[in-house]
């Protein structure tokens, strides 16, 4: 069973296969040397499969998804008046979808649920939502990653209470598992950076990570980043949050700065609390900053 004491602050790599649905999509066209089976595990709308399979079939998001495909996103919502992080709050979220007809079904889960069945447990045999496969768990979400009718009564739910829902996928019962501050993420200018980069400590104690393929590296290359080819991310996808500590202050660097913020932006997603995108790539910081780094 999924229940709230099974997930701790940092979530785990195992719900990779989840928080997939907050990733942003990749344009194949802008990459069109990736093949597409390795843009697809970075997609929003293809698949909530691991990397790991990418022979899997994928699963379009927007038929059962709370989370995406609605065409008036609000980016506003109302919040648990209990909570101690007030606007700035992620929640990790699970639940269970029944289609609009399924009333009777939907009452009898909401008594079985208030007799002690837990909520993960019935999403496995009921849910609707491809989530099922994780016991409804959508992951750590923020405000405007949701339809409206789910985001409000996600917000507004008091922690570990089973809440019902009305949204144009169906029925929803959820549950509020945890919360958390909202996590950090911005662009950084090269000059900014390199000023960083002169003090010794900081290539110590801050994460490097250089999302760019090796034969880009060989090119041109910064000290103390670690290289995490974009090609590659099956591969080191699902063990990033035991590679990296997701507490740290963590900077993405690529070629100009397009691919680093996508990567970016799903760390933040697998619970990276500060991250930084360095603006402009490497070209930028060779041009801006350090014309003895070639630019390709």
């Amino acid at each position: 069973m999924l229940r709230a004491t099974h997930f701790p602050p940092i979530a785990s790599p195992t719900l990779l296969v989840l928080r997939k649905c907050f990733i942003p999509i990749l344009s194949v066209s802008s990459f069109p040397s990736y093949p597409l089976h390795n843009l697809s595990s970075f997609s929003a709308f293809h698949s909530f499969f691991s990397p790991s399979r990418p022979s899997l079939p994928s699963l379009s998001l927007t038929q059962f998804s709370p989370m995406l495909g609605h065409p008036h996103l609000r980016l506003s919502a109302s919040f648990n008046s209990e909570s101690s992080y007030g606007d700035n709050r992620e929640i990790l979220v699970q639940h269970l979808l029944l289609k609009e007809d399924d009333e009777k079904l939907l009452l009898e889960l909401q008594q079985r649920i208030a007799g002690g069945e837990d909520l993960s447990d019935l999403a496995v045999e009921y849910s609707i939502c491809p989530s099922k496969q994780e016991g409804g768990m959508l992951g750590w979400v923020r405000k405007g990653q949701m339809v409206p009718e789910f985001e409000e009564a996600a917000f507004c739910a008091p922690l570990n209470k089973v809440v019902k829902c009305k949204t144009n996928f169906g029925w929803h019962l959820l549950q509020v598992l945890s919360e958390r501050e909202e996590s950090l993420l911005k662009d950084i200018q090269p000059e900014e950076f390199q000023a960083k980069m002169q003090d010794p400590s900081f290539i110590e104690e801050a994460q490097l990570i250089d999302v760019r393929e090796p034969e880009e590296v060989s090119q041109a290359s910064l000290p103390g980043f670690q290289v995490l080819p974009l090609r590659q991310f099956g591969s080191w996808g699902p063990e990033i949050t035991s590679k990296f500590d997701p507490t740290k202050d963590t900077y993405v660097l690529c070629h100009h700065g397009m691919r680093s913020l996508q990567v970016a932006k799903w760390l933040q997603t697998q619970g990276f609390r500060k991250i930084f995108n360095i603006s402009g790539g490497i070209h930028a910081y060779a041009t801006k900053v350090d014309p003895s780094v070639p630019t390709y």
